[in-house]
């Protein structure tokens, strides 16, 4: 699906604006159905990429193959303080920091419409490109291709392991691969992989997402990790521990929350900033009895 602004449109528009004063907490934001919601700073344990011990490239098979590793790296499991987001959002930025905040966001669907996936093309689908059009600075025009959902009983699980949707390499193929008539000129100008994720259940207390300030990690602890699909080959990037990098995470997301995540930026002057590393991760304060996490995120391409 795609849309198309006349006009790129400023960010931050004044129908959602970012939080002024800082977040006051009160009882029922810190309680949910009788479970007190995890906030404030967190120490956890994440996984970053560890190299194959056989110094081989490494690459992951999307379908197994019998008798074939499915991945061939190894993982780093490295203790992090997390800061909580709540209360701070308006200090991050997708230029900035590639990963940004959004709060009173409301939708046409409910919890069941995202059961049927025509209904979240139909429905959903509008709802995120008038997102994206309004607020992220110079979209002209955006392309949805792709989303996930995530729920405990379902086959695509929160991915507990930290690492970036796109490379450099694999924004450009999606270009092509989804808009191979357009590609040259297309990838001539400014484009962006972004995806927009919100819970479906909210509020989240269970696997909830973590995110590195993009401006505090450094090109050389991303590693390219080669996707091997049986019709194609793709790219993600996994992502070496490094002190200097500062983590955070947005507590008790709401489902009227939306997390843009940007995963790739061609324009060279935010590019250092134009990859967003994160990932799920087991908080220590969960409470007993949390219901698991549902979530969907949203990947696209975004231009101009």
């Amino acid at each position: 699906m795609t849309t198309t602004a006349s006009l790129p449109t400023p960010a931050r528009q004044l129908s959602n604006p970012k939080p002024s004063s800082s977040h006051t907490t009160t009882s029922s934001d810190v309680n949910f159905q009788g479970l007190r919601i995890p906030r404030g700073p967190v120490t956890v344990s994440l996984s970053f990429y560890k190299a194959p011990e056989d110094g081989a490239p490494p690459h992951n098979y999307v379908e197994p193959l019998p008798g074939i590793p499915q991945r061939n790296w190894l993982d780093d499991r490295t203790d992090v303080t997390l800061q909580d987001l709540r209360g701070q959002e308006q200090k991050f930025t997708l230029d900035n920091n590639a990963f940004d905040t959004f709060q009173n966001i409301k939708s046409g669907m409910d919890r069941d419409g995202f059961e049927d996936d025509k209904r979240i093309r139909s429905v959903y689908y509008p709802e995120v490109e008038k997102l994206l059009l309004e607020n992220v600075q110079g979209a002209q025009r955006v392309v949805l291709f792709d989303h996930t959902i995530r729920r405990p009983t379902g086959n695509r699980n929160p991915v507990t392991r930290v690492h970036i949707d796109q490379t450099p390499f694999s924004a450009a193929e999606r270009v092509k691969l989804h808009l191979p008539d357009e590609a040259e000129t297309l990838l001539q100008g400014r484009y962006r992989i972004i995806n927009v994720w919100r819970p479906l259940n909210g509020p989240v207390m269970t696997f909830p997402l973590a995110v590195a300030d993009s401006q505090t990690v450094q090109d050389v602890d991303l590693v390219p990790i080669e996707h091997r699909y049986p019709d194609r080959k793709g790219q993600t990037a996994a992502v070496a521990h490094n002190s200097s990098q500062k983590w955070y995470y947005w507590s008790g997301m709401k489902n009227e929350d939306r997390l843009l995540l940007k995963c790739f930026d061609s324009d060279e002057s935010v590019g250092q900033w134009g990859r967003v590393p994160h990932t799920a991760f087991t908080d220590p304060r969960t409470p007993e009895g949390a219901v698991g996490r549902e979530s969907i995120e949203i990947r696209a391409l975004v231009f101009g």
